[in-house]
């Protein structure tokens, strides 16, 4: 992809020194975005060049090492995850604002972030990747679910900008082959974690006979793979493990399998489409005051307000990447964003725009080019510092740092991802409302 960069930038020289020979004057091909999917350049003075939309928007991507570090975000501002925007997106506002209070980064202030949207949609997910890499943003935060970042991953990393989630789980990054190694990373722990925490959990409540019931997508598979590995490891029989389609408008079939498997407990890996689901399950006798019910991250956050009574969900438990560490971090993001009612993935959403900002500090360049190199060693093996400001210190001073963030130790692997995490248990209570029981340290599996 870089190789196409360079061709066209060759190409644009040529062009433009054949037009000074001839005196014949115009503009050097300089290249305008005029929207989120058209560019290009001129390689003669009164004819454009032919060029297609993935050159353009290659050709378009990064800031390239211009002093000011400039980010974007893609996270859902609309769609089934929306309630999942407001904590993002305020927390990489929020941790801007401090880096800039520091100091910024390289000296300069962090400009006011790009907006784009995911909104549950692979083709608007794009259009958004588009628009930022039009604009020159050197890194992009988002998305959030991890089928959207699946859809946008080879066209941000081809263009040589980095890619940062804090809430994608699938396990499929840790080895997903970026089209630019090293530029996509996320925050946010694989699921091969989480899966082995939600099977002990299951057992530990006394089920030994298990239905799963999962998304069809890389979240839903691979979150329902990890867990009914975790299942048969600790000597329990997985009944069922199948998959939906999310976009399907009934799910009676789905439910119905789960009745025919005739478990003791089920594990649901879904988004918002899962209120259905368990309206389906408890229509057919098999509700959390029947046999065990359990969700995942997914299902934590707006599930309540998409049932027409919450109260059916108390005694359903599941698990999800912990809530930021620091309870001081979520009294000043509170603070700053006054009607936030959802944090979660907040925390890894502002290590996201730290680690960045770190990276570029200890490369001494804002160009991904350059900086991208050091995302995963500022989280690991040098002197340990929580925020930017004491890092930045640090780094001033010719120290190794490593940033430990407000989600906890990130102790990056060459993979770009957190190597361990905090995985919280939750139930719900009689309202609807989440209410954390324990919460549970691991580690990648050697084989993930």
């Amino acid at each position: 992809m870089l190789g196409s960069i360079n061709w066209l930038r060759r190409l644009a020289l040529v062009a433009v020194l054949a037009l000074f020979v001839a005196a014949c004057g115009g503009d050097g091909g300089t290249d305008e975005a005029e929207d989120a999917t058209e560019g290009g350049g001129e390689t003669e003075a009164t004819e454009p060049a032919e060029t297609t939309e993935e050159e353009d928007t290659e050709a378009a991507g990064g800031g390239g090492g211009d002093g000011t570090l400039q980010l974007g975000y893609i996270l859902p501002e609309t769609g089934q995850l929306a309630f999942l925007g407001p904590p993002q997106i305020e927390a990489a506002r929020f941790a801007i604002e401090q880096i800039n209070a520091a100091g910024g980064v390289l000296g300069n202030e962090i400009p006011e972030i790009i907006s784009g949207d995911e909104a549950g949609d692979e083709a608007v997910a794009n259009q958004s990747a588009d628009r930022l890499l039009a604009e020159g943003v050197d890194a992009i935060i988002g998305a959030a679910a991890s089928g959207m970042s699946l859809a946008i991953i080879d066209k941000v990393t081809g263009a040589g900008v980095v890619q940062c989630s804090g809430s994608n789980t699938a396990p499929t990054f840790t080895d997903y082959e970026d089209e630019e190694p090293g530029f996509y990373i996320r925050t946010a722990p694989s699921d091969a974690m989480q899966g082995p925490v939600l099977a002990e959990t299951i057992v530990g409540e006394g089920y030994t006979n298990v239905a799963i019931l999962a998304r069809a997508d890389d979240y839903g598979t691979g979150l329902a793979d990890a867990t009914a590995a975790g299942l048969e490891e600790a000597g329990a029989t997985v009944a069922l493990n199948e998959t939906y389609d999310p976009n399907a408008t009934n799910f009676d079939a789905a439910v119905q399998q789960v009745v025919s498997a005739n478990p003791d407990a089920v594990v649901l890996i879904a988004f918002e489409e899962g209120a259905q689901i368990i309206e389906g399950l408890i229509e057919q006798g098999l509700g959390p005051d029947t046999v065990g019910i359990f969700g995942a991250d997914g299902l934590a956050g707006n599930i309540a307000g998409a049932l027409g009574d919450p109260s059916v969900l108390e005694g359903m438990m599941g698990t999800r990447p912990a809530p930021a560490e620091d309870p001081g971090f979520l009294e000043d993001l509170q603070e700053f964003a006054p009607d936030l009612e959802e944090t979660t993935f907040a925390g890894q959403v502002f290590d996201c725009v730290n680690i960045i900002a770190l990276a570029a500090e200890v490369a001494g360049s804002d160009d991904p080019a350059v900086f991208h190199e050091e995302l995963a060693d500022v989280t690991r093996e040098g002197e340990k510092c929580t925020s930017f400001e004491e890092c930045l210190t640090l780094i001033q001073e010719g120290a190794d740092i490593d940033y430990d963030g407000v989600s906890g130790p990130l102790e990056f692997i060459d993979a770009g991802e957190p190597g361990e995490a905090s995985i919280e248990v939750y139930t719900f209570d009689a309202n609807g409302d989440v209410q954390p029981i324990d919460t549970i340290q691991t580690t990648l599996p050697e084989d993930a």
